[in-house]
């Protein structure tokens, strides 16, 4: 990720609609970074900010977040609040406060704690390391970005930036954060610092307009991608136009729906289609999941856990990974392990048969599966 000055960027408007008609919102890690910026700046400038703007990831924007509250706490640290927006998305966190309280420190780092109400990580396969705040790396670099820019041109200082939520503890609860490990609270997330409305159904419309642009022309051959790993194999290695490759989001079954309809329609077979993402979201195909979202799935290690089982693993590594946190946790887990090609290639294999059965009009299904940083784990 760049680190522009702010007079470099474009602002990004909440106020224009995603594609599909609705509202976007901004994540937790921007609501937290939002609030760092607002603490310092009333620390080292002593300014009261209503808003603030901040740079999103992508090294193109920024984006002004209101301000709820910042105030000095005591005689050494300050804390500032923001409002939740997620916009149109059903989130868990929206209407929550994200806070932030910053002191500085005498060991000239930017350290991240948990305040109340957000999690720690006590178990690995997370992104983040074990008895660690659950503050995922991009927002980490969003919060020493909106450092870097509210210190300028003076000398290094270090802060302790404690980030928190309120009523976050409760507000977890309704999130697999217990499920994965995470405890005490929420997790301070984000990729992008927006968050996009893709879960709800009138995105599920959408995507039935997406797949038919991706099929026009006749298409030999798409790709579906639940998120945006293995959007850079779409690209790079299958060679296929933007286009041509569907962010389906949570809405697999419907997307392969939409799909065979409109061959109908068009009275052809298309040659192959690409499935690709992480098997924590593909491999839910194996219980019999087409709706990935995690309100309405359990997670994957005990399907992952179940082929390892029919490959003659150990009954003792099959044990480990069904009581995995996550199925990234897995793919760690086997990093080294000569067999693992084999577990992923045949989760592959598993899901495109299933996936064929449901879609008679594509002659070929091609899985793909990759780590959270992109690694091929099977075929690829």
């Amino acid at each position: 990720m760049q680190s522009p000055s702010l007079n470099e960027l474009k602002e990004f408007s909440l106020n224009d609609l995603a594609p599909n008609g609705l509202r976007r919102g901004r994540t937790t890690g921007s609501c937290a970074t939002a609030a760092v910026k607002a603490a310092l700046t009333l620390m080292l400038r002593g300014e009261h900010c209503a808003q603030v703007a901040i740079t999103l990831p992508n090294g193109q924007h920024y984006l002004v977040i209101p301000i709820q509250s910042v105030q000095w706490l005591d005689a050494q640290s300050v804390r500032a609040e923001v409002l939740k927006d997620g916009g149109d998305d059903p989130d868990n966190t929206h209407g929550a406060t994200i806070f932030a309280e910053v002191r500085k420190n005498k060991v000239n780092e930017i350290r991240f704690f948990a305040g109340q109400g957000v999690g720690t990580a006590t178990q690995p396969g997370l992104r983040v390391a074990v008895g660690e705040p659950a503050i995922n790396p991009v927002p980490r670099w969003m919060m020493r970005q909106a450092v870097a820019e509210v210190l300028g041109n003076e000398l290094p200082v270090g802060f302790d930036l404690i980030i928190g939520c309120e009523n976050g503890k409760t507000i977890a609860k309704k999130t697999f954060n217990p499920r994965l490990g995470i405890v005490g609270g929420i997790s301070i997330l984000g990729t992008s610092g927006i968050v996009e409305p893709l879960s709800l159904a009138s995105w599920i419309a959408s995507i039935e307009v997406y797949v038919r642009v991706a099929l026009g022309g006749g298409a030999p051959s798409i790709a579906f991608l639940p998120g945006k790993i293995g959007r850079t194999y779409s690209k790079e290695t299958l060679g296929l136009p933007t286009h041509r490759a569907v962010q389906i989001a949570n809405f697999l079954g419907d997307a392969l729906d939409f799909m065979q309809r409109a061959l109908i329609e068009e009275k052809r077979k298309l040659d192959t289609l690409w499935l690709l993402g992480h098997p924590g979201k593909l491999a839910k195909v194996l219980a019999g999941v087409w709706d990935t979202h995690s309100s309405k799935s359990d997670m994957a290690m005990a399907v992952v856990a179940d082929v390892a089982c029919d490959l003659g693993f150990t009954d003792a590594l099959v044990q480990i990974i069904a009581q995995a946190n996550t199925v990234e946790a897995i793919v760690d887990l086997l990093k080294y392990d000569t067999n693992a090609p084999m577990l992923w290639q045949e989760i592959e294999r598993r899901i495109a048969a299933l996936v064929h059965e449901r879609t008679s009009k594509v002659s070929r299904v091609e899985v793909r599966l990759f780590s959270l940083n992109g690694t091929a784990l099977g075929s690829a």
